[in-house]
């Protein structure tokens, strides 16, 4: 039986590393960390699209109707608990999902950080040294509505890169964090291939739709007199 291959993902403890290197040898696949965690990376360019949109999406979108635009096939049911409004709010709120991943629904809570949280105190300086705008952070997990029960199973950065005409969004995940679980093998367990690579193409499929509309939509319904969804 030949050995395992070593691990390559990104450690979350590591998220720094985005900053300083602007590609990494793992940019759109699936690897594990050291510490077993399952390491998920995605990268969409989006043209004409800037990090104040991305922050106004993730502050706009929180009813089932807005959910669908951003994946009409994989999203189902969309709610939201805290903070909301029509604009960059959304840190310290919880986005509350119906969608399917890998063929399967699922159902997730994304409590959004933030970014000082995976980058530190300094990190808006960080961020523009390097030529980034914002980042959408959160932590995730399975939410059981049925039974009013919740578990943390991850992480998500969706880091915001400035290009000359448009961003680049390097979407990562760190799935495995589940409380009380430190053994490597059994958070390497706990996720199915299955649902990494279902979650891989999913993250670029939503990422590459909402780069066709979100100027559109950003013009559309944000700011003074903007219409209503």
């Amino acid at each position: 039986m030949s050995e395992s291959a070593p691990p390559t993902g990104l450690a979350l403890k590591d998220a720094k590393l985005l900053l300083e290197h602007p590609y990494l040898p793992l940019e759109a696949g699936v690897a594990h960390t050291e510490d077993g965690m399952t390491h998920i990376a995605a990268s969409t360019y989006m043209k004409s699209c800037t990090g104040a949109m991305i922050d106004w999406w993730f502050g706009w979108i929180h009813n089932t109707e807005q959910y669908k635009i951003w994946h009409p096939r994989d999203h189902v049911f969309s709610d939201w608990e805290g903070p909301r409004d029509n604009n960059s709010t959304y840190i310290g709120g919880h986005h509350l999902v119906h969608e399917y991943i890998g063929g399967e629904l699922q159902k997730l809570k994304v409590s959004f950080k933030d970014p000082s949280e995976y980058f530190g105190p300094d990190w808006k300086v960080a961020f523009q040294n390097a030529g980034y705008s914002t980042a959408v952070c959160g932590r995730t997990g399975m939410w059981d509505d049925e039974n009013d029960d919740f578990t943390y199973v991850g992480h998500l950065i969706h880091l915001i890169k400035n290009e000359p005409d448009g961003v680049r969004m390097r979407s990562r995940f760190w799935l495995g964090d589940v409380d009380g679980v430190t053994d490597p093998e059994i958070r390497k367990a706990n996720v199915p291939d299955e649902f990494a690579k279902g979650l891989l193409k999913h993250a670029t499929e939503e990422m590459a739709i909402l780069a066709t509309v979100l100027p559109d939509m950003n013009h559309k319904f944000s700011g003074v007199g903007a219409e209503k969804l």
